[in-house]
C-alpha cells in the first residue's frame, strides 16, 4: 500500500508499511511461534499451526478514531503533531470505503454545528474526537467526544441534516472533560438510534456506542469461524464465553444440545448479546451475565467442558489463570491480541497444553497480532 502521509513523514503509525506484506506476516508468525515454543516444559513441535489468516492490505478498518483540531471553519480530522497541532488524515488508506466517504461530510458538519475543535496547547475548545464505525451494510455509528455539554444543543439542532446526508444509524455524545490523552470518558449521551447492526457470518451483532468490536470485520469473521471449527471437533455440551463482549464467540458456537454462558462486565454489551440470541433462535440455550469474568468464575462450584477467553491486552491475569489451572476444564480456547501476556498466562496453567494455534492478522503494517490457541488438559 502506498501512503502519501507516510511518505511525507506526516504519519508514521503504520510502522511496517514499507515492508512487503508477506514479510510482515512471516515476521508476526515467527514471533508468536517462537514465544509459544519457549513455554517452560513444552515442546514447540507438539503445537500444530494452521495457515495464518491474511488481511486486505488497505481499506480494512471499520473504525476511524480521529483527533479533531484546527478551527471551526477549517477543522482537521486525524492525529496531532508533536507540538499538539492537527494533522488531517481523512484520506487514510486503511479506512473502509464508507468511512473514507463519510469523513469529509463530518468535517463539514463540524463547521455547520459550530463545534469548536479542542486545542491541546491552549486547553480550549469543545470537540476532541470523532469516532466513526461502519457496518458491513454501510451504516454508520458516529460519536462526538466533547469536553462539556456546551455544544450539545447546537449538535442536536444540526444532527437531522447529518442523518439525511449520511447513513447514520447511531449518533451519540461522549463527555471527556479531562486534559489527558484519553480517547473517551464514561458518560455517553444518546442522540439518534440505539445499536449498529454488524452482520458477521450470518449473525447480527448489535454494537452500542461503548461496545468493543474488532476493527477488522473480515478477519474477525475468520476468527469466529476458526473457533466454530475447533468447538465442533471437540463437541462440548457446555461452554463459558468469558469477556464475551456483544457475544461474538458465544453466539457463533451455540448449537442444539449445547449450553453457552457469556460473561461481560458491560451491561450494554450483555443486552446486545441477548438481543442477538433471540434473533438467531438460541435464547433458550444461552445465558448472558453482566459481571467481572474473573469474579464470576471464581464464585462458581462447577466447570464447563470448554472455556473461551478473549481478554484485553493485559491477559486473563493470575487469578483467572489459576482458576483455569485448578478447575476441571478439559478445553480452553484463548484468543489473544498480545502474545507476551498470553505466554505469561499459559505459564500459570501448565496442565493445559497448547494443541493448535492460528495467527490472524487483524492489524497489517503494525507489530500487533491476534492468535487463537486451543489448550487441552
Amino acid at each position: 500500500m502506498r501512503c502519501g502521509y507516510f511518505e511525507a513523514g506526516r504519519c508514521r503509525s503504520c510502522t511496517f508499511l514499507e515492508t512487503p506484506y508477506e514479510e510482515q506476516l512471516a515476521a508476526k508468525r515467527a514471533r508468536v511461534e517462537a514465544a509459544l515454543a519457549g513455554l517452560p516444559g513444552r515442546r514447540g513441535a507438539e503445537l500444530r499451526w494452521s495457515e495464518p489468516v491474511r488481511s486486505a492490505e488497505e481499506g480494512f478498518r471499520n473504525k476511524a478514531k480521529m483527533v479533531v483540531a484546527g478551527t471551526v471553519e477549517s477543522p482537521t480530522l486525524g492525529i496531532l503533531s508533536p507540538d499538539g497541532r492537527g494533522i488531517d488524515l481523512r484520506e487514510c488508506g486503511l479506512h473502509s470505503a464508507g468511512l473514507h466517504d463519510a469523513l469529509p461530510a463530518l468535517a463539514a458538519f463540524v463547521t455547520e454545528a459550530r463545534l469548536t475543535p479542542y486545542s491541546v496547547p491552549e486547553r480550549a475548545g469543545e470537540l476532541k474526537h470523532l469516532i466513526v464505525t461502519e457496518s458491513p451494510e454501510g451504516e454508520l455509528m458516529v460519536r462526538f467526544v466533547l469536553r462539556s455539554r456546551e455544544a450539545l444543543a447546537r449538535l442536536r439542532t444540526q444532527l437531522p441534516g447529518l442523518v439525511d446526508a449520511l447513513p447514520v444509524a447511531v449518533a451519540s455524545v461522549n463527555l471527556q472533560p479531562e486534559h489527558k490523552a484519553i480517547l473517551e470518558g464514561p458518560e455517553e449521551i444518546p442522540l439518534h438510534g440505539k445499536t449498529l447492526r454488524m452482520r458477521v457470518n450470518d449473525i447480527d451483532l448489535h454494537l452500542r456506542p461503548q461496545s468493543f468490536f474488532q476493527t477488522n470485520t473480515a478477519v474477525a469473521a475468520a476468527l469466529y469461524r476458526s473457533a466454530v471449527a475447533l468447538v465442533s471437533d471437540i463437541g462440548p455440551a457446555s461452554v463459558w464465553d468469558l469477556y464475551c463482549g456483544v457475544g461474538g464467540f458465544g453466539l457463533h458456537v451455540a448449537a442444539p444440545g449445547r449450553q453457552v454462558v457469556g460473561v461481560e462486565v458491560s451491561e450494554q454489551a450483555v443486552e446486545s448479546a441477548r438481543t442477538s440470541a433471540v434473533e438467531i433462535g438460541v435464547a433458550g440455550s444461552t445465558t448472558w451475565v453482566a459481571g467481572d469474568a474473573t469474579s464470576w468464575a471464581l464464585a462458581r462450584t462447577d466447570a464447563p467442558d470448554l472455556v473461551i477467553v478473549n481478554p484485553p491486552r493485559r491477559g486473563v491475569g493470575p487469578q483467572l489463570a489459576g482458576w483455569l489451572e485448578s478447575a476441571d476444564v478439559p478445553h480452553v480456547l484463548y484468543s489473544s491480541c498480545n502474545v507476551d501476556s498470553l505466554v505469561r498466562d499459559l505459564a500459570a496453567m501448565p496442565s493445559l497444553r497448547p494443541v493448535s494455534a492460528r495467527l490472524l492478522d487483524m492489524f497489517p503494517h503494525t507489530g500487533h497480532h491476534e492468535v487463537l490457541v486451543h489448550l487441552a488438559r
